[in-house]
């Protein structure tokens, strides 16, 4: 069998796909969130149809059990097409776990105790998997970590130049996250390029709210920019990225901020919600055309980190063989792209015009015929790659 139920799991909801890994389909999908409060709702979509209903969902196990009856009413039939496998999407597996892993009772005592390295992420991924095991128990359940992917980091690329006997002591390096979505485009952009992937130089810009930038040298991650936490590197949708630590210190004292405040702000309230008070960057490009100075502004820093990451990459690799867009403002945002690439030419890198503004589905060459790097478009599918690496632990 084929088909692998996945979850994706957090503390007030999760989503969930049915997927067959042969035809690379999703067969259903849903999302079943506000767990917990007064009224919670359920999504779930077969085909066209998208079926919505709200109802109270006290806790992930009553919320496995609303997924069910969406399967049992509108289908698919899980007796009919049956998961072989569910498959966990976990984002922080720290140190200790660098594949695909089955989930027993100790790898959830080991999830839980990294949850001081992801307090928001872990603690809701685990309420997922103790539900879906509960729900499927005869099912053998994997779970795929975001960090699994950089577990091939050189330690110059881990390591913070901070005390050793600290860092050490509370596990702080870059760990690096969006490991899922960099290794399923990498490898894809390898197969359309038609180049063994160990012999390609690759970036993989993974530009959504959350956004990071990998440099994967054959196949391998060498260097990527979230670090200890989701938080460091690119201007995202709501998180700052790189700044001064100093500017936390400034915070905490000339504005009493506490840890947590501090936390809420960086994550919450900064990146593009900071600089022009919008997430999204449809928002951002339709506010500065209107010519909002605030938008222009946060575009330009958007674009200044993003270049600065891309030039510091193709450093790092000795030069690119192949740079790929992805993600919601990756596969969408032809403006984006184009200036992200503006300043490349000394190096041979041009895209095409009409390519770039094509809006064509499907992984696709943006660069010009005679650019020295092919650029290209590559819609990222992380569920198909967290069911393809549970298929393959359960195959083993």
């Amino acid at each position: 069998m084929t088909v692998v139920l996945v979850i994706n799991s957090g503390s007030s909801s999760f989503k969930y796909q049915l997927v067959d890994v042969e035809s690379q389909t999703a067969l259903a999908s849903g999302l079943v969130e506000r767990i917990g409060q007064e009224t919670g709702s359920a999504r779930h979509k077969v085909g066209d149809a998208d079926h919505s209903r709200e109802l109270p969902i006290p806790d992930h196990t009553a919320g496995f059990r609303v997924m069910l009856d969406a399967f049992e009413e509108y289908g698919p039939s899980l007796v009919e097409t049956p998961p072989s496998a569910v498959g966990h999407r976990v984002v922080q597996g720290g140190a200790r776990f660098f594949r695909p892993t089955l989930i027993d009772d100790l790898v959830e005592i080991n999830i839980d105790e990294l949850s001081v390295l992801a307090p928001l992420h872990n603690p809701g991924a685990l309420q997922g998997i103790r539900a879906a095991r509960a729900a499927f128990p005869a099912l053998p359940h994997i779970a795929v970590f975001d960090t699994a992917f950089h577990q091939t980091l050189p330690p110059a690329a881990y390591t913070y130049a901070i005390d050793q006997t600290i860092a050490r002591k509370h596990r702080i390096r870059r760990y690096g996250f969006h490991g899922t979505s960099h290794k399923f485009v990498s490898e894809a952009a390898a197969a359309y390029v038609e180049r063994p992937l160990r012999e390609l130089k690759q970036l993989v810009l993974h530009l959504g709210n959350g956004a990071s930038i990998t440099a994967i040298d054959g196949g391998h991650s060498v260097d990527t920019s979230m670090g200890l936490t989701p938080l460091e590197g690119l201007v995202m949708g709501t998180r700052s990225g790189d700044l001064d630590p100093s500017v936390l210190l400034v915070l905490a004292r000339r504005e009493e901020m506490s840890p947590g405040e501090l936390d809420e702000f960086l994550n919450k309230r900064s990146g593009m919600v900071g600089l022009a008070g919008v997430s999204d960057m449809r928002d951002i490009e339709d506010r500065r055309a209107e010519g909002a100075g605030a938008a222009m502004l946060a575009f330009d820093v958007y674009i200044h980190r993003l270049r600065a990451y891309i030039g510091a990459y193709i450093a790092q690799l000795g030069g690119v063989d192949v740079i790929s867009f992805t993600a919601g403002v990756g596969e969408n945002s032809p403006l984006v792209r184009a200036e992200a690439m503006a300043t490349l030419g000394f190096l041979g890198i041009r895209l095409d015009p009409e390519r770039n503004e094509a809006r064509e589905r499907g992984i696709r060459t943006i660069s010009a015929d005679d650019s020295s790097v092919t650029v290209l478009v590559v819609p990222t599918n992380e569920e198909l790659e967290i069911a393809r690496q549970t298929l393959a632990v359960v195959a083993s």
